[in-house]
């Protein structure tokens, strides 16, 4: 027994080093070869074969079809915003997560490959994100046919894409599930503070650093730069997902409380032990929220 328990806690430490890699802490400050790992862990962890990966192109943008390689629904589509705070990751990254939603909705998944930082600072993965919708408005789906996924950055990302179709006064999607979004580039939430020794993925340095990359010399409270500050009144249901372990927890919890104030039909679901983004992860937790995530998509869909 001491044995398969020592096992275990090397898998997890493991792990770990994986996932904290994943995410730049634990990386070569070469910004490229991080955003090769990240593509090599997307290869690792992501690739499965019930699934079909389909290269497009929209207007320039490189994208990706990710789909179960069995019938499927057509009628609905889910529109993912990878995370990488902004400066790293891409569609294959994110197949460590887009894979797991195309295989617990049988649904076509798009994730696409917005600009990054610092090379591309805001807007322009606000600007890519809308050409991605406009992509997907194209090819004959109508909003309320899409769902809209993120994690960390990406759910930054998805929840400014929903407030700038808001102020275009153009149709919203049918629902958006976040996971562990980043909302709040002001780095105000009090689990930069109460988090910082628990987290085992992020802190506040490397935070800070993403956040001077994505916005130099912005208004941080520009709700499309930190849609926390958003106005949220009139927003399709909103399913988050946060571990109780992460620094950025607050981000996730404020933004329940706004949406809740703006009548939004929102819940949220905090994962004790977890840290930022673990669905990603090939564990039993993870894929228990990547299940929940499909339920509520299920239940908007209905």
């Amino acid at each position: 027994m001491a044995l398969v328990g020592k096992n275990s806690e090397k898998n997890n430490q493991n792990l770990m080093q994986l996932i904290r890699r994943a995410h730049g802490l634990v990386e070569n400050p070469d910004l490229e070869k991080h955003r090769q790992s990240q593509d090599h862990i997307g290869e690792l962890l992501g690739n499965s074969k019930e699934i079909q990966y389909r290269p497009v192109d929209i207007d320039g943008m490189d994208a990706e079809w990710v789909s179960v390689n069995r019938a499927h629904m057509k009628k609905y589509v889910i529109l993912h915003c990878h995370g990488g705070g902004y400066s790293t990751g891409s569609s294959i990254y994110a197949r460590t997560l887009t894979s797991k939603l195309a295989a617990g909705t049988s649904m076509d998944v798009l994730c696409f490959d917005y600009r990054l930082a610092p090379e591309h600072p805001y807007p322009a993965a606000a600007e890519d994100a809308m050409k991605a919708w406009n992509y997907l408005m194209l090819l004959g789906y109508g909003a309320r046919d899409v769902i809209i996924t993120g994690d960390s950055a990406g759910g930054n990302l998805a929840l400014s894409l929903v407030l700038k179709l808001k102020e275009q006064e153009r149709l919203l999607p049918r629902g958006i599930v976040l996971m562990s979004p980043w909302t709040d580039l002001t780095g105000e939430g009090k689990t930069f503070q109460t988090k910082a020794e628990l987290d085992p993925v992020l802190d506040k340095e490397y935070i800070d650093r993403m956040t001077r990359a994505y916005a130099p010399d912005r208004d941080l409270t520009d709700p499309y730069i930190s849609p926390l500050f958003g106005d949220f009144h009139g927003f399709p249901p909103v399913y988050i997902q946060v571990g109780e372990n992460e620094i950025l927890l607050d981000d996730s919890l404020r933004l329940y409380k706004n949406l809740i104030k703006a009548g939004v039909a929102a819940n949220i679901d905090r994962f004790p032990g977890m840290w930022h983004v673990f669905q990603m992860s090939p564990f039993k937790k993870a894929s228990e929220a990547m299940d929940k995530n499909a339920e509520f998509i299920y239940s908007v869909c209905r």
